[in-house]
């Protein structure tokens, strides 16, 4: 449209207007005092009833005796929601053909899943909530549930949405090479069908939010447990119709997160809209009992695996069909399909095999919604492809580990693009794989193992190499349409007393992140590593970023903060320069000084750079104008992701009496770039290797066909802990990113996407005598005694 701006087109300027105060009554009263005896509101409590079905509809619904219960502020249930929120739609547009219902708060006419929201009670204190919660009367009408994945796909099934037209969410079809004359012309084909178990992440802390809305302000304000404030800050801007500005999060040292705590969730959306509508802060802590059924799911799939190759051990084609099952709707904003296409595209990524066939399948069910979880689809495809090898490896008489060395992409090779379409810079699959060898002794292994095994002791020995996305550039979600922001950015300034306030968009869940920043700006500053303070978290303090996900911490946000450094520095050594009438090339920084280049000569304390700015600048040479805060942003653009690489292996025994695994040594050999900090890097890898290992022999989440969760308890629900944990030694490549100036990649889940194929290759090794396998996981004692014929 053409012609003169509108009166709210045109640029506004308000300097030299008088313009009414902002915040004015918030600003008088201020947060938690008394104001011409007026008391601000008291913290209140939300407590969820939550559908008992896995599929039901809502018949009569009576809240009146919830609601005169004792120290009941308000019984809330969609009815009283309407108009207040947007719903929202978990697709993204570069999905083709994805589909995904609108998504509620609270439920209106129909649960479609055991633990969906349905009621909140709040309340003075939430014992009081939850006493409020048990006098609700509610009858249900129990529907069929769509538990199973494949039968939900089945020509005539009934569509959970009627609106969709059936249950599948998402289909993806690679097709690259010649699969079909590859797999024709080989002179071996192996071919097994594995599972996944459905797990969660379970925390150390819960998912916990406290929403506190100011109708004076007309701002929210919310305390949150998650890795991405900026996100959510949008988000909430976004669904409840605030202007972005009158939204701040704030995230502080969150306890554990591993991707459950990145999603939009309807009851924390709920709790957001009652603060809304009382204008009083409301608090909600889910529980571990309702964690099992309200936080995501993942790593729920089906596949069916072949791989072709050639006499001498050449991998020729290998072709995979991905079945997984969601729950019943699309996580939002960063949909239930990233994890199956992660799968599909990463299966074989690191072998030098060019005929590819994928076909991924997403199906709706009725169980909690699955989505991205650490390692999100890497767990899956090492497993499905190193599982392939070492059976190509016993079918050709072959040594498991000759046939890796024979197949993975050469370290000479690269850039190298894959036959899903992967993009790696530089890895180092070759010598990753020469270093783990080394390190394990693993022709002193062998022996061993051959020596128990007349004595009736089975070892295992398993590798599984793998490669690990991080660093996402915005072809990962913005360009569908996320408010998921892919650059990060680190503001730095030099303090009047020599210290150094560092606020970055990047947050601290208990990875080091503080740390890491802390270090490079140190570093570069050359200021003692207690001089800087690192502030993450909070909207209104930190530059826009995408916080912390796809392990991506260091290699965006840890750029941020080095190119933001170095900039804050060149600025100081400007100033110095002005103040003592030398050439800022000729100097440097270092332990709080300011030194000669060349002959480390302490000039000026950084303190006494800081006052001046600050404080005396008069005493500043004409035209001189300090700057002392220096903001900079990093967005990776030349690859869509960073690719690391590595090899796991892992040594164990097993009873195969009973069918229990014994652990005994697990290694790692990872290639992250460059390491900033070589002990946070390595107890990530560790970390990650544990977590990897719960999924491997003991997490899952059992249901029965009514779609009831049968082990939602810590009691039931097992977990690694550190008496079944093994010596986990780790060791390093260093390929550095020639995409940034640090170097670094990412580490966050190298050790959970590679754990689960090591240790499975590995227990079918020890059942090798006994010319049986173990497909399916958890690998539990059950499990291994049905593949014996014992159980």
């Amino acid at each position: 449209m053409t012609g003169p701006l509108s009166s709210v087109d045109r640029p506004v300027s308000y300097i030299g207007r008088s313009v009414p105060r902002p915040n004015a009554k918030r600003l008088l009263a201020g947060r938690g005092r008394y104001v011409d005896d007026i008391r601000l509101p008291r913290l209140a409590h939300a407590a969820f009833l939550r559908c008992p079905y896995a599929h039901a509809r809502l018949v009569s619904l009576d809240v009146t005796a919830a609601a005169r219960a004792p120290g009941v502020v308000r019984v809330v249930t969609a009815k009283d929601l309407a108009g207040r929120y947007e719903p929202w739609v978990g697709t993204l547009t570069h999905f083709k053909g994805m589909k995904s219902a609108p998504q509620h708060p609270l439920v209106r006419e129909r649960a479609t899943w055991q633990g969906e929201p349905v009621v909140a009670v709040v309340a003075e204190s939430r014992a009081l909530a939850e006493d409020a919660v048990a006098l609700i009367d509610i009858v249900w009408e129990e529907l069929p549930p769509l538990t199973d994945m494949q039968a939900v796909l089945e020509p005539g099934a009934t569509p959970l949405h009627a609106e969709l037209g059936d249950n599948l969410c998402f289909a993806r079809t690679i097709d690259a090479g010649t699969v079909d004359a590859a797999f024709a012309a080989a002179d071996c084909v192996v071919e097994e069908s594995y599972s996944f178990a459905r797990h969660t992440g379970v925390c150390l802390e819960p998912r916990s939010i406290v929403a506190d809305f100011d109708p004076a302000a007309g701002s929210l304000t919310v305390h949150y447990s998650s890795q991405a404030p900026h996100m959510m800050k949008e988000i909430f801007a976004r669904h409840f119709r605030l202007p972005e500005s009158a939204v701040r999060v704030i995230c502080n040292d969150v306890g554990g997160s591993y991707g459950v705590k990145i999603h939009v969730y309807p009851d924390e959306m709920t709790t957001v809209a009652i603060a809304v509508m009382l204008g009083r802060p409301v608090k909600f802590i889910a529980d571990r009992l309702e964690s099992f059924v309200s936080d995501i799911h993942a790593r729920e799939h089906r596949i069916k695996a072949r791989m072709a190759l050639s006499k001498d051990g050449t991998i020729a084609a290998l072709a995979i069909d991905d079945l997984t099952g969601i729950g019943p709707y699309s996580t939002y904003p960063r949909t239930s399909v990233v994890e199956g296409n992660q799968v599909v595209g990463l299966t074989g990524s690191w072998y030098r095999c060019r005929n590819y066939r994928a076909q991924l399948r997403v199906a709706f069910q009725t169980k909690p919604p699955t989505t991205q979880y650490r390692a999100v689809g890497h767990p899956i495809a090492t497993a499905v492809t190193e599982a392939l090898v070492d059976r190509a490896a016993g079918a050709l008489g072959l040594d498991p580990v000759e046939l890796r060395r024979r197949n993975l992409i050469p370290d000479d090779a690269y850039p190298w693009t894959t036959a899903s379409g992967l993009k790696f810079e530089k890895l180092s699959q070759q010598a990753s794989l020469a270093k783990l060898l080394t390190l394990i002794d693993y022709e002193g292994l062998r022996r061993e193992q051959a020596a128990l095994r007349p004595r009736g002791v089975h070892r295992g020995i398993g590798i599984a190499c793998f490669v690990e996305l991080t660093n996402p550039g915005p072809a990962f979600y913005g360009v569908g349409g996320a408010p998921i922001s892919s650059q990060d950015g680190c503001t730095i300034r030099l303090d009047p007393g020599g210290s150094v306030t560092c606020a970055t968009g990047v947050t601290e869940q208990g990875q080091g992140t503080e740390t890491m920043v802390a270090q490079i700006v140190a570093s570069t500053l050359g200021v003692a590593l207690d001089q800087v303070r690192v502030v993450t978290g909070d909207t209104e303090r930190t530059p826009y970023g995408g916080g912390t996900w796809a392990s991506r911490g260091c290699g965006i946000g840890g750029e941020a903060a080095l190119q933001g450094a170095r900039a804050l520095k060149a600025n100081i050594l400007t100033l110095a320069g002005a103040m003592l009438q030398a050439d800022p090339a000729a100097l440097d920084l270092a332990g709080g000084w300011v030194i000669d280049h060349d002959g480390g000569n302490r000039r000026i304390g950084l303190d006494e750079v800081g006052r001046a700015a600050y404080f005396r600048g008069d005493t500043l040479p004409p035209g001189v104008q300090p700057e002392l805060v220096a903001t900079r942003h990093y967005m990776p653009r030349e690859y869509p992701f960073a690719f690391t690489n590595g090899v796991q292996a892992s040594y164990l025994e097993l009873d195969v009496e009973t069918g229990f695994v014994k652990l005994l040594k697990h290694w790692v050999v990872e290639d992250c770039g460059r390491v900033v900090n070589p002990l946070l890097v390595e107890e990530q890898i560790r970390g990650g290797v544990v977590q990897g290992i719960g999924g491997a022999l003991f997490e899952e989440c059992i249901y029965d066909d009514r779609g009831q969760l049968l082990n939602g308890t810590l009691a039931d629900y097992l977990v690694p802990m550190a008496g079944e944990m093994p010596d986990i030694e780790v060791a390093h490549v260093e390929t550095p990113t020639a995409e940034s100036a640090l170097g670094a990649k990412g580490a966050g889940e190298a050790g959970t996407g590679g754990a689960p194929g090591a240790i499975l290759n590995a227990v079918n090794d020890a059942l090798t005598p006994f010319k049986v396998r173990v497909t399916a996981q958890p690998i539990s004692p059950r499990r291994v005694l049905e593949a014996l014929g014992k159980a």
